[in-house]
């Protein structure tokens, strides 16, 4: 399923036209994406939990030359999903 999946699914079940479904689906993500980068925990009761966790440095290596590559540490976002989602 991509975006344009979810807005046709809002504008069938709601009535609206897609182009305002479109603007409300648009408007959920970028608030989503917002919370996220502020580092805030998103709780979706019945669907699930997004949260940023911090990621350790490390050391990978590129699979091709097998040359050692720093990772530098950084944020990861996770999802935990939620008892009815995983039932």
């Amino acid at each position: 399923m991509i975006k344009q999946d979810i807005v046709n699914v809002v504008a069938d079940k709601t009535g609206l036209p897609k182009i305002k479904a479109e603007i409300a689906v648009e408007s959920l993500f970028d608030s989503m994406k917002a919370a996220l980068r502020r580092g805030e925990r998103i709780e979706l009761r019945g669907f699930g939990v997004f949260f940023v966790r911090p990621r350790k440095r490390g050391i990978g290596r590129n699979p091709k030359t097998g040359e050692v590559v720093p990772i530098p540490e950084g944020k990861t976002i996770r999802f935990k999903p939620g008892k009815e989602l995983r039932a």
